[in-house]
């Protein structure tokens, strides 16, 4: 499975890692578990509803989520956040 990002979702990784490296960490431990065993309980992988119906989301830490799309060879990372941020 292949991983492409939109450049929103390297802008908000950004924003969000670069005062904490910890997070960084986990943020590439989620992918990678996700990547391996996708239905893993800890993610938490759901399917979204309403305006975001094509997108899913997994859980990095309690409030940090990364919303995603499934595509044709792999997923495509949309947005990256605390929930109240990247649920709209």
């Amino acid at each position: 499975m292949n991983v492409y990002y939109l450049p929103y979702f390297i802008k908000q990784y950004r924003k969000l890692t670069k005062k904490n490296k910890p997070l960084k960490q986990s943020i590439k431990k989620t992918i990678n578990q996700f990547l391996k065993f996708p239905q893993h309980p800890s993610l938490r992988l759901h399917k979204l509803k309403g305006k975001m119906i094509d997108d899913w989301s997994i859980s990095v830490e309690a409030n940090i989520r990364i919303i995603f799309t499934y595509i044709t060879d792999g997923i495509l990372l949309v947005d990256i956040g605390s929930h109240d941020e990247v649920y709209y």
